[in-house]
């Protein structure tokens, strides 16, 4: 499913225009990305949680030419799917 996919689907559901739907879907993704950008979280009960992590710093390989190469330390988006989405999947 791809974002105009999901605006639809949206639509549908809770009887909103497109318009309407893809700024309730803007809004909703620029909370989320404000949340994290200040090393919060995110908890949809239900569905799941977003987190902020910390990956240190390590040494990884080229796989090309074996060589070693210094991977820097970075923070990555972490998501654990809630009870009510693992159940839907299975």
């Amino acid at each position: 499913m791809n974002k105009n996919n999901l605006i639809n689907e949206i639509a549908a559901a809770a009887d909103l225009t497109k318009a309407a739907a893809e700024r309730a879907l803007h809004g909703l993704l620029e909370a989320i990305e404000t949340a994290l950008a200040a090393d919060g979280s995110v908890s949809i009960s239900g569905f799941g949680s977003f987190s902020v992590s910390k990956r240190a710093a390590r040494t990884g390989r080229n796989p090309q030419s074996g060589a070693a190469i210094n991977i820097a330390a970075k923070k990555v988006v972490k998501f654990k799917p809630g009870k009510n989405l693992s159940a839907a999947i299975e």
